[in-house]
């Protein structure tokens, strides 16, 4: 039993796919982020030239 709980804290691969759960986690922020405003910068313009369309 003791050799198991020391092979399990030496264990890093959990450790390590935590850690890039956290990096796509923060890349997926940055992605929604940029999205949501370029989104509202498009609406107002595709607005604004449908406006002068017609």
């Amino acid at each position: 039993m003791k050799s198991f709980v020391v092979k399990f804290l030496k264990n890093e691969s959990g450790a390590t796919a935590i850690e890039y759960g956290l990096i796509a986690a923060g890349i997926a922020i940055a992605i929604i982020a940029a999205v949501n405003g370029v989104g509202t910068s498009l609406s107002s313009t595709f607005s604004s030239i449908s406006t002068s369309l017609k």
